[in-house]
């Protein structure tokens, strides 16, 4: 495995909406070996989701991972990986949850930002077997997040008051204990 290179804001791919992956692509170790390049990308920046256009690729996949900040983690433990490629979501009914996010490819802001607290989640593992699962709670806002990546859309265009938006170091001085310190989204 190879780590990628992660695009920051201003590069084209995280303003275009990405491509979906053709089917015979799932059994290309090309496509495999990018997938399993993602997740290490991702643990290695200490993110918990990742978008091929954050790595510059305008394809429809994105990995995340189910760990939530806001429960113990055992260091040696491994954290469960999913890959979703051609993903749709379907929101359900709620009022909108404000949290605090940030982004690997905005890697020094972090601003609050509406999200639906689940979210019905349809598309594709990396072997092109169908998924249709219902997310909530912190793993749907990063399946949302991460989705926004395959169409162009990044944290700042949701936020719908940007007096919230900070410098990751001074958010973490100012804005929250170590304790509800959570790591960026992808």
């Amino acid at each position: 495995m190879s780590l990628l290179s992660i695009v920051r804001l201003g590069h084209p791919a995280l303003r275009q909406p990405a491509a979906p992956v053709d089917a015979d692509r799932f059994d290309d170790p090309a496509f495999q070996q990018l997938i399993d390049d993602m997740f290490e990308t991702m643990l290695d920046a200490k993110g918990v989701g990742l978008a091929a256009p954050q790595v510059g690729l305008g394809q429809q996949i994105f990995v995340y991972t189910a760990v939530d900040p806001d429960l113990p983690f055992a260091e040696d433990e491994e954290p469960e990986l999913f890959a979703l490629v051609n993903p749709a979501l379907q929101p359900e009914s709620g009022e909108m949850v404000y949290d605090w996010e940030g982004c690997l490819s905005i890697s020094d802001l972090r601003g609050l930002v509406p999200r639906h607290p689940a979210v019905r989640v349809q598309g594709l593992d990396r072997h092109g077997k169908a998924v249709d699962h219902r997310v909530s709670g912190y793993i749907a806002r990063i399946v949302q997040h991460e989705f926004d990546h395959l169409n162009g859309i990044v944290f700042l265009d949701r936020m719908r008051d940007l007096r919230s938006l900070a410098f990751a170091d001074e958010w973490e001085k100012f804005m929250t204990s170590e304790d509800e310190d959570g790591p960026p989204l992808g």
